[in-house]
């Protein structure tokens, strides 16, 4: 063996010598911050189950609560992190420069996300809607299924999931369909000018006052909304409960339609006359 490859053994035996002594001494703090880590984590789940029992047993609103453990959980997720990483033996102190330096790194590339986060606690401090409301914002609508820390998830009628962010939301209208107990359908039903107008008026009224789903309180009403220029228009506007406005505007749009045809009332339509000249 000659001094070349003598040298080259006596190197390596220094980096493994120099290697067994650091995870000697290290490996105490790699163990004891991965058994933090691994009973933190699990301190974190059941905390999770605790608190939401708790919220609850105590039937606070899903909306707040679904929130307000989100951002627990995070924050306990952070604290943990840190810990694990002081055990290791990073200083506080550096670490907390380190995280300041990424943190406004962060800030100015994540715009967006902050403004959602925003957005999410000004959804749950005003309350324009909650789990379960049906809105229209952002040009799509859905039934509220949860309000997360950056978005809002929305199912659609025809059951497509649509995220919409939390920033936007707040920052922009929102039509909440669900918000109160009862709606009025204002319904557009026009007839011809040779038809009896009291006479329609009449049946409109008749129909509405025998449905059920249709509220006597406000009572409902029929009036000549405008003398188009091929129609009468009636504004028909019916009452009903929330729940029962889709079904029950469907309903009556068909009896009435019915209902005129029975007694000869015209609802007018376009029509074309088309001339075909022979040459």
């Amino acid at each position: 063996m000659n001094e070349i490859e003598k040298e080259s053994i006596n190197y390596l035996q220094k980096y493994w010598d120099y290697a067994i002594t650091v995870l000697m001494e290290y490996s105490p703090r790699l163990i004891s911050a991965l058994l933090i880590f691994l009973i933190g984590w699990y301190a974190i789940k059941i905390i999770k189950r605790v608190v939401t029992k708790i919220m609850i047993k105590r039937e606070m609103e899903p909306t707040l609560s679904k929130f307000l453990a989100d951002i627990l959980i995070w924050t306990l997720k952070i604290l943990l992190f840190v810990t694990v990483i002081s055990r290791l033996g990073v200083e506080n102190s550096s670490f907390v420069a380190i995280i300041g330096a990424a943190g406004l790194a962060v800030g100015l590339s994540l715009q967006g996300s902050l403004s959602n986060f925003a957005g999410g606690v000004l959804i749950i401090m005003f309350k324009p809607f909650k789990v379960g409301d049906f809105i229209e914002a952002q040009g799509v609508s859905g039934t509220v299924k949860q309000i997360q820390i950056f978005v809002t998830q929305l199912s659609t009628v025809d059951n497509q999931t649509i995220f919409v962010p939390n920033g936007s939301l707040s920052n922009n209208n929102i039509i909440n369909y669900t918000y109160a107990t009862t709606r009025r359908a204002d319904l557009t039903i026009g007839i011809s000018y040779s038809s009896n107008i009291k006479k329609a008026k009449e049946l409109a009224l008749e129909v509405m006052n025998n449905h059920p789903m249709v509220l006597k309180d406000p009572e409902p009403m029929v009036l000549v909304r405008e003398l188009a220029d091929s129609s009468i228009n009636l504004a028909v506007r019916p009452w009903a409960k929330t729940e029962d406005f889709f079904v029950m505007r469907s309903d009556i749009l068909e009896q009435i339609k019915l209902k005129f045809d029975e007694n000869n009332i015209v609802i007018p339509f376009p029509q074309r006359d088309i001339h075909i000249k022979q040459s």
